[in-house]
């Protein structure tokens, strides 16, 4: 406390990683406005209508469990008392043009089972073999890299330094591709684990081979949410809200400004003042001087650039004939990794991997007869803001649909252009961005070590989101806010003459 009153922090953007640093801090007893500028809570987990009901059009992956347990338990809450979670037992449906499909799950003895039977005995045994090495990354490096504060390239040499057997897992100047092409003797596996590296917005062809371990936490347990993640992110505002935060949608920030206690003024003129700001937006939006110039100095233009990958993303309801559906599934394109090669030589791949979510596929009950669907082909970032022409989308939406009819797979109806979201439309609903959905490019080896951490360079100025440390994803956006009230908590007690008692549920 300070002369007798709650500490005020502000929160800018009700993304994942806002919505979690909002209830972290209105748990310890922190007073806590959060702004969004839509017209709902979610930020990237959003849903759009169609004739079906709403359609998620951002993540559809819960992987981490753990970490949207961990924040409605500092709430003194239990998850499952505010959102259905299901675990997907299998977890994606595979299928290339030369007709051959692949089912993984989460039990890799029935994963292995599946590749032995599509693929044959050699590819299951080098399976085996990318599934234990990635275990062996992902539990070395959760702890001091993914889940600390402000992990560091010195932290991390000499981490590996008492690990030496690491080091050839890591294949340290091997890309992602290279590493798969040294892995697996089946093209079509290439291909597929491949894939991985745009989970955090990077081309396989130019990612580090560490991103292997991607696979396990997907192989770890993927969870399917009633009402997908943006009904997650409306569990969480709900919970904030019943232990006091207050959240303002509609809500535009139209500049941070500093000095001896931090203030943002909306676009209307009102100004709020707090003891802290969060920005939990893309943390490029501040060094454009989109949100003024006092907070423009607030992070480095090298923990922002270059930008990562971005996306063509449908969201639509049909009847879909041809092919059996799961509730992930991946149609390859027919050349592996002909899209990226396209993205990095600016034009638009004439093939791209697609990735369908059937969002009313998974559970014990059949789909309806007009289903929800979100499609997603990867696509470069956009140079601008401004709407793709109709002859552009109609040119990309034919692409994307021949190539499922060559596949076997039709749609009926097929989505009207405006079922359909493109980089520079991306550009305009999150600031800053510049369409990339994942923030920092993952392709430097050193990318975890440049990206922004939860505290800024201006004091009482702190940041959330997916493009600030861990990094892209759902889980990571929310340890990204969890990291942040940890910080301010810190910052915030080490001010106050007496010390601040954590009680869950802010009482």
């Amino acid at each position: 406390m300070r002369d007798g009153r709650a500490h005020h922090v502000i929160v800018v953007g009700a993304g994942l990683g806002g919505l979690a640093a909002t209830m972290a801090l209105a748990a310890d007893g922190v007073r806590v406005t959060l702004l969004e500028r839509a017209a709902a809570v979610g930020g990237k987990a959003r849903a759009l209508p169609s004739a079906a009901g709403p359609v998620n059009a951002g993540p559809t992956v819960l992987t981490m469990r753990h970490v949207f347990e961990d924040v409605f338990r500092r709430t003194g809450a239990d998850l499952a008392d505010y959102a259905t979670l299901h675990r997907e037992h299998l977890l994606a449906r595979h299928w290339w043009p030369d007709g051959s499909s692949l089912d993984l799950f989460s039990d890799r003895a029935e994963s292995a089972a599946a590749i032995r039977g599509a693929m044959g005995g050699r590819a299951a045994k080098e399976f085996g073999k990318f599934a234990a090495n990635a275990e062996k990354l992902y539990a070395a490096f959760q702890a001091p890299i993914i889940e600390a504060a402000a992990p560091s390239y010195k932290a991390m040499v000499g981490h590996v330094a008492l690990r030496p057997w690491l080091a050839p897992l890591i294949a340290p100047g091997k890309t992602f591709a290279g590493l798969l092409d040294k892995i697996f003797s089946d093209p079509r596996l290439r291909q597929l684990f491949g894939r991985y590296a745009t989970y955090v917005g990077g081309s396989p062809l130019r990612s580090p081979a560490i991103l292997q371990l991607i696979w396990r936490a997907e192989e770890s347990g993927v969870w399917r949410v009633d009402g997908g993640m943006a009904g997650l992110a409306a569990a969480m505002a709900m919970r904030a809200r019943e232990i006091g935060a207050e959240i303002v949608c509609d809500a535009h920030v139209d500049r941070i400004v500093s000095g001896p206690r931090l203030a943002v003024v909306l676009k209307g003129g009102e100004r709020v003042e707090g003891d802290a700001v969060v920005h939990a937006g893309d943390p490029t939006a501040l060094i454009k001087g989109m949100l003024g110039p006092d907070a423009s100095r607030a992070v480095l233009r090298e923990a922002v650039q270059p930008r990562s990958l971005s996306a063509n993303v449908w969201a639509f309801a049909a009847t879909p004939s041809g092919r059996d559906l799961a509730h992930h599934n991946v149609f390859f394109a027919a050349e592996p990794n002909s899209e990226f090669r396209a993205i990095a030589a600016g034009r638009p791949p004439e093939d791209s991997t697609l990735y369908i979510c059937a969002q009313d596929r998974g559970g014990p009950e059949a789909p309806p007869l007009l289903e929800r669907f979100e499609m997603i082909a990867n696509a470069a970032p956009a140079q601008t803001a401004t709407p793709p022409s109709q002859e552009e989308k109609a040119r990309c939406q034919t692409r994307a649909f021949t190539a499922l009819n060559r596949m076997g797979l039709t749609f009926s109806p097929e989505p009207e252009l405006t079922a359909l979201t493109t980089p520079p439309e991306f550009a305009a609903l999150f600031p800053g961005s510049e369409g990339s959905l994942y923030g920092l490019s993952p392709e430097d080896m050193n990318a975890t070590f440049r990206r922004p951490t939860a505290r800024s360079a201006i004091p009482g100025l702190y940041l959330a989101g997916g493009g600030v440390h861990p990094g892209p994803g759902a889980p990571m956006a929310t340890l990204s806010g969890l990291r942040a009230a940890e910080t301010i908590g810190r910052d915030l007690a080490s001010t106050s003459p007496s010390r601040r008692t954590v009680t869950p549920g802010g009482m």
